[in-house]
């Protein structure tokens, strides 16, 4: 068995460096978005690349002693599926009637509602200055995306289309903690990489039969073979990578900081910008930019918090 299915974690160092790693990645994969042909239906792509995914992780698990989960691991990873189809179901439903402005401001939400639901759980403690990181971040993060939009005021109305995606982002925030919650009782496996196949592959499903219900699936006719290779890309790498390494900085790391690495891909999309498009560079940025930056720093000279327990037989 390959070392990446026998390690559940790293250090909380580690951890902090490989959810690092998880924003760049996530950051790059939106421009490689944009490439795909139009017209796609969303969600079965979507559920194309969780297979992809699926299928990679399923390589590195094989032979894994623990691979099967028990019946309340393999409930609850339905649960967890559930939580990604919610989302993903309601980011591509709102996205036709959501300004992409509202979209981010809402998005900002998720590490805080980890943090509040984790409190629930009881997998987060009270913790008075990783909530003011918190804050701090989603601040930046919502300058970044107001600049982004071109300082459009009034961005954020609340009617059904943005309610539906901010229960989407609770879906989302609910996801890591369901997943240190089942760690931590022994539900799950302790393989980071046993834990990111399971949730591709039942979150993979739901998404597929929601897509099947209400998209045209004679739309995938439509795809070629460069959408081909980079459905592949972002299935093995903006899928499985950063669902392993998601996966692995819970171990170690509470939701609400996990979740706050989200703040650094509007961080990362302004340097893409920058790079490609030298000329917006200006100091309207600046504010956003150093108070995610802060809130990062901030979140990686914070101590460990609360550790994984070690799962029971």
């Amino acid at each position: 068995m390959s070392s990446l299915s026998k390690s559940s974690a790293a250090t909380p160092e580690g951890a902090h460096a490989g959810m690092l790693l998880w924003a760049l990645i996530v950051g790059l994969s939106f421009p490689a978005v944009t490439l795909l042909s139009d017209g796609l239906p969303p969600l079965l792509l979507t559920a194309i690349r969780f297979a992809i995914a699926a299928a990679a992780m399923a390589v590195v698990i094989r032979g894994a002693r623990d691979r099967w989960p028990g019946g309340r691991g393999l409930a609850l990873y339905g649960v967890m599926g559930l939580c990604l189809a919610g989302f993903f179901g309601a980011m591509f439903w709102a996205a036709h009637q959501v300004t992409a402005l509202s979209m981010a401001t809402l998005y900002v939400s998720v590490p805080l509602l980890a943090y509040g639901l984790g409190r629930l759980f009881g997998v987060e403690r009270r913790n008075g200055g990783l909530v003011a990181s918190l804050l701090l971040g989603a601040g930046g993060a919502l300058a970044l995306a107001w600049v982004g939009a071109g300082g459009a005021a009034g961005g954020l109305d609340f009617g059904l289309a943005e309610g539906l995606f901010f229960l989407g982002c609770g879906a989302s925030a609910l996801y890591p903690v369901l997943s240190k919650w089942g760690l931590e009782r022994g539900w799950l496996s302790d393989s980071a990489a046993l834990r990111t196949f399971w949730s591709l592959a039942v979150g993979g499903v739901l998404i597929g039969l929601l897509g099947l219900a209400v998209e045209p699936v004679q739309a995938l006719s439509r795809i070629t073979a460069a959408d081909l290779l980079l459905v592949a890309y972002l299935g093995v790498f903006s899928s499985g990578v950063t669902f392993w390494l998601m996966q692995r900085g819970a171990a170690v790391l509470t939701p609400g900081t996990v979740t706050a690495y989200t703040y650094l891909v509007p961080f990362l999309s302004m340097l893409i910008l920058f790079a490609t498009d030298p000329a917006t560079i200006g100091w309207q940025w600046l504010p956003g930019s150093a108070a995610v930056v802060l809130a990062i720093a901030s979140l990686l000279r914070r101590p460990r918090g609360r550790p994984a327990l070690t799962p029971t037989p």
